[in-house]
């Protein structure tokens, strides 16, 4: 079947040098590395999920945003700080 895809200038080129170094086509490679990818994919799919645990505790320090990790980050290297 016959497409078109945009791809990124320098990762055509690398996958053009590719193609020539191992004596195969543009189409070959690209089909094997998307291939690579789905089976890589399926593979996810079929592991068990992970369970993650909690604990209690009082919460986030006042002042802190999870949401804001520049400010999160500010507040951790802060010698002061709340941590």
């Amino acid at each position: 079947m016959r497409t078109t895809i945009r791809l990124d200038d320098d990762l055509l080129a690398a996958a053009k040098k590719y193609a020539i170094e191992t004596n195969r086509t543009l189409t070959a490679v690209i089909e094997d590395a998307l291939r690579q990818h789905m089976s890589q994919r399926e593979d996810l799919q079929l592991r068990e999920p992970v369970h993650l645990y909690t604990v209690q505790g009082r919460g986030t320090q006042p002042g802190v945003d999870l949401d804001d990790s520049a400010a999160l980050l500010d507040l951790m290297e802060e010698r002061d700080g709340p941590f």
